[in-house]
């Protein structure tokens, strides 16, 4: 049976989720920022993270259906809130990744009463550094409408000079298929991210943290995991790993990663 895609409406928000497994404990996926939403690849996603199917029933969030102009991390992470609740969601086992680790952070810092424990993966606590780097980039040749120079050059970014060549032709084709709505939604996301900070408040986090990076990360560096990794060392309930060889998008090529997460959330 195909993953069917959901929607949970809170007040004036809509916003797309599905969901896959059937275990008692809950688990939510925050992506990251993507050029077409991750909800068109929800099989793909479920295959990833089969190891969770038996203990965990998965949902996977997407940003809100209809963005106002301006919409920032805090905003995302108020929304989501809002989306887990309405599903009356608790007591979750939370994953974000880069833009997503940013959401998800942020969640378990205002929210505190729905998060059990939280994974954050090639992620950053603040933009330090950031200017002028990829996402400005991005943003730039999303607003010339090269749709095909925006996925080359994301792909570029995030995965490992081997997995780029090897998926270049198929990235380029699917740069192709982008609409000019798609390109709107990625620069208000992407711009979204600028002016974030929450390093000062990690140490609020309640919940047991893993923080997972890279060393060869194109998009954040190295720096972004450490700051996290200083900031919370002298917790017990705080645990980190850096992968080396894998880039930002270790959440997709290390191929232990998700056994990884399974092992966090399971201990």
């Amino acid at each position: 049976m195909s993953i069917q895609i959901q929607k949970v409406v809170a007040d004036t928000l809509e916003m797309n989720y599905f969901r896959f497994g059937s275990g008692e404990k809950t688990m939510v996926i925050l992506p990251g920022l993507s050029v077409q939403s991750v909800m068109g690849s929800a099989q793909a996603v479920a295959d990833e993270y089969a190891v969770m199917k038996d203990e965990f029933t998965v949902y996977l969030f997407d940003r809100r259906t209809e963005l106002p102009p301006d919409y920032n991390i805090y905003d995302m992470a108020d929304d989501t809130a809002k989306a887990i609740k309405a599903l009356g969601l608790s007591d979750i086992y939370l994953f974000g990744a880069s833009q997503g680790g940013m959401i998800a952070m942020t969640v378990a810092i205002l929210y505190p009463e729905l998060v059990r424990k939280l994974a954050l993966g090639s992620t950053a606590s603040d933009t330090d550094g950031m200017e002028g780097g990829a996402l400005d980039k991005w943003i730039s040749l999303a607003k010339d409408g090269d749709r095909v120079g925006l996925y080359l050059e994301f792909g570029r970014a995030i995965y490992p000079e081997s997995v780029f060549e090897q998926y270049r032709d198929v990235l380029a084709a699917a740069g192709q298929s982008v609409t000019d709505e798609e390109l709107d939604r990625f620069v208000i996301l992407a711009k979204g991210t600028k002016g974030f900070d929450m390093t000062d408040r990690l140490t609020e986090i309640q919940c047991p943290v893993l923080a997972i990076g890279s060393t060869d990360d194109e998009v954040l560096g190295a720096a972004p995991t450490w700051k996290i990794v200083q900031r919370l060392a002298d917790r017990q309930d705080f645990s980190y790993h850096m992968y080396e060889g894998f880039g930002h998008a270790a959440f997709d090529t290390a191929p232990d990663y998700r056994e990884r997460l399974y092992a966090f959330f399971m201990q």
